[in-house]
């Protein structure tokens, strides 16, 4: 830290940061910190989207900082894997022992038999793809496609906008429709519910599509609780109504866009009742939905990420993001949709990074256990693990966890705490928490950059990841040019990248607001980011990438033994899988009353969860706001948090979608029963072993 910060050691002071954490609000942060320990961690108003308060999650942040599980110093394994067996190690010894394997490896194996493996654990810019994706680069090791969330939308709404600039929460207040598709703002972008209650005081109808009646599902005008997978179906039906009865806005279909014909022929087929059969919904109610979107303006959409997560996920978010363009909804204040606005400030991290992209194999994250277990030539011999925790967060829970059992593997994690991944691993690093380094932070739900600042000194011998990833690039004698030796350095080469401006504001104030004051309106202020600024609504080459088509429907094959539906939604515990060391309680399965009552089960039983991939035993809570067939387990759980130590991934197939090989957790299909417990008599004794 620099001298300006030593009143942090002394006394009592509060400074202004920012969270980086996977959620689309980017909350400013005011930490009260006495005698350089955090103190409490609340709200400040340098976004102003934050408004005063911050979720629960962050608000108990300083338990991971402060607690148990945070990892101070290098370690090194001395036992068999998951035995806890570790001893200390110096950095020194720590990156001496990593740069001499990956040597060792590339040597005998060649560069693409390491695999890097990062995702999500901080969404700030300096924290992944800087000095990270330099070394990688330059060493030559294989790739890895980030796939495991938000590419089905991303592969649509760049297709479709060129990932144009959304509608933000302010901008909710003015519109007389919103539509909330597969998000829930309760548990992740809570700063949306206020706006959303403002627009309904003053008129505005809500109508919330979710599987789920979740708590802003109750406060809706319509909820369509939806059977997982079928929103693609939904939303094509509510095309058609609007082709077919003269409703479609032909003159902006004319002027702005290109593809329009070729979309109207693929909704044809589906008609409210034909939808309404496979989604499992009253068809009324969804005409009530197709009715209400063609008369009420300004109409909004907020398109979330739960409708991508299966096999129909690409088709899903373009028929979803399609709606507002067909239905002529574009051009006003509060119209339009709500994707990501990770675009809007077109910042390319190829800038800063400076090392092509070698054409080295590249993985999709989904498959890990597969690349662990099946990939050859070469086979993978070192992973390294920072910014996620996959065990917790990929697919086929047990394949991976086969993978990481490999004896021959070299496993490196590097992360605050000790997560299930870094249990399993042969060297685990300290990483800084985002109250430790600085960083910049883009928001994907508003447009805004912002400034995070360290507010306490590291705990024990974290670093941040500028810092550890540039000291092992010397220690491989890489000749990088960067001058990116610390975080502070490293802010300040991205943000020369900023407009003049921007980076003014940033640096004075800790916050930038964005393209038109951070409140753009779609076809007015900003326009699709393709060659003639219209919207494509049927790209013919991804049209032809496609094995089954665009806005295509593919049905849930037929299961009698394996009849439920199991979802992983977002809560109000974690952020993904960060945070799940602090959860105290067995998780709980979510199960409609009549699905329970078939299985002879009452809340609080023991139950299995299983399919041919694996089982999860944990408790069961009867809950009547699930769908009939719908079961839900929470995202992000860590082993510790079930009876048997699975979670919902161990029943995840790593089955991928059909373009851009996104995730398809929502297409996992179970059975539950209750976990029988057998009495034993004398006569009767319990086999040993």
């Amino acid at each position: 830290m620099s001298e300006t910060d030593d009143s942090l050691k002394w006394g009592r002071s509060t400074v202004d940061t920012v969270c980086p954490l996977d959620c689309p609000d980017t909350c400013s942060l005011e930490i009260t910190v006495e005698t350089g320990k955090i103190i409490s961690i609340g709200a400040s108003d340098n976004n102003p989207a934050t408004n005063g308060y911050i979720c629960g999650k962050v608000r108990r942040f300083d338990e991971r900082v402060y607690g148990d599980a945070r990892v101070t110093q290098p370690l090194v394994r001395t036992g068999p894997r998951d035995s806890g067996h570790w001893e200390t190690a110096t950095w020194d010894k720590a990156l001496g022992t990593i740069a001499k394997r990956m040597q060792d490896i590339r040597r005998e194996w060649g560069g693409e038999a390491i695999l890097p493996f990062s995702y999500g654990g901080s969404n700030g810019l300096l924290s992944q793809d800087t000095a990270d994706a330099r070394l990688f680069r330059q060493f030559g090791t294989a790739r890895l496609a980030r796939n495991v969330c938000s590419i089905p939308t991303t592969t649509a709404s760049q297709a479709l906008y060129g990932q144009m600039p959304s509608v933000t929460y302010e901008d909710y207040r003015q519109a007389k429709l919103i539509v909330v598709w597969g998000a829930n703002p309760s548990s992740s972008g809570i700063h949306l519910l206020p706006h959303i209650k403002a627009a309904q005081e003053s008129g505005a109808a809500l109508v919330v599509i979710d599987p789920r009646r979740t708590n802003l599902a109750r406060r809706a005008d319509l909820h369509l609780p939806l059977r997982p997978g079928t929103d693609v179906a939904v939303a094509l039906s509510v095309h058609r109504y609007l082709f077919e009865h003269g409703l479609a806005d032909e003159q902006f279909l004319n002027t702005h866009t290109h593809g329009a014909d070729r979309l109207r022929e693929r909704a044809q087929e589906w008609t409210i009742d034909h939808a309404a059969t496979v989604a499992q919904l009253d068809p009324e109610l969804l005409e009530n939905f197709a009715e209400m979107y063609a008369d009420l303006s300004p109409a909004v959409i907020r398109c979330g990420w739960g409708l991508e997560r299966n096999r129909n996920g690409e088709s899903a978010a373009f028929a979803v993001l399609a709606l507002p363009a067909v239905a002529g909804k574009f051009g006003v204040r509060g119209g339009g949709y709500s994707m990501s606005n990770t675009g809007a400030w077109s910042l390319s991290t190829e800038s800063w990074i400076g090392i092509p992209e070698p054409n080295t194999r590249l993985v999709n994250m989904n498959k890990l256990g597969r690349a662990l277990l099946e990939y050859q030539d070469p086979p993978i011999q070192m992973l390294f693990v920072y910014n996620c925790n996959p065990v917790a967060t990929m697919p086929n829970q047990n394949l991976v966890l086969k993978g990481l059992a490999r004896e021959d593997l070299f496993t490196v994690v590097f992360d605050q705490v000790m997560t299930d991944t870094a249990r399993l691993a042969d060297i685990v690093l300290p990483a800084t928490t985002f109250l430790e380094s600085y960083d910049v932070v883009q928001s994907y739900g508003l447009t805004n950059l912002q400034l995070a600042r360290p507010v306490i000194e590291t705990v024990g011998e974290a670093r941040p990841n500028v810092e550890v990833f540039e000291a092992l690039a010397t220690k491989l004698d890489l000749e990088i040019q960067s001058d990116d030796t610390s975080d502070v350095q490293a802010l300040l080469q991205l943000t020369n990248a900023l407009p003049d401006e921007a980076r003014q504001e940033l640096m004075d104030t800790g916050f930038a607001a964005g393209i038109a004051d951070g409140r753009p309106v779609q076809f007015r202020d900003v326009f699709p980011r393709t060659p003639e600024r219209k919207a494509c609504l049927f790209p013919e080459d991804l049209e032809q990438k496609s094995s089954v088509g665009l806005y295509r429907y593919q049905p849930e094959p037929e299961n009698n033994d394996h009849p439920l539906t199991l979802i992983s939604p977002a809560t109000e515990k974690t952020i993904c899988s960060t945070l799940g060391e602090l959860r105290s309680r067995v998780a709980r399965l979510h199960m409609h009353p009549e699905d329970a009552e078939h299985r002879g089960l009452s809340t609080g039983d023991s139950v299995r969860i299983f399919n041919a991939l694996g089982e999860v035993h944990c408790l069961v809570s009867l809950n009547s706001d699930m769908q009939r067939g719908t079961v839900g387990l929470p995202k992000g759980l860590w082993r510790m948090s079930t009876l048997n130590g699975s979670t919902a991934n161990a029943l995840v197939s790593d089955e991928v979608t059909d373009i851009g090989g996104g995730a398809t957790f929502n297409d996992t299909r179970v059975q539950v029963a209750r976990v029988v417990t057998v009495s034993f008599t004398q006569e009767q004794p319990p086999a040993s072993g």
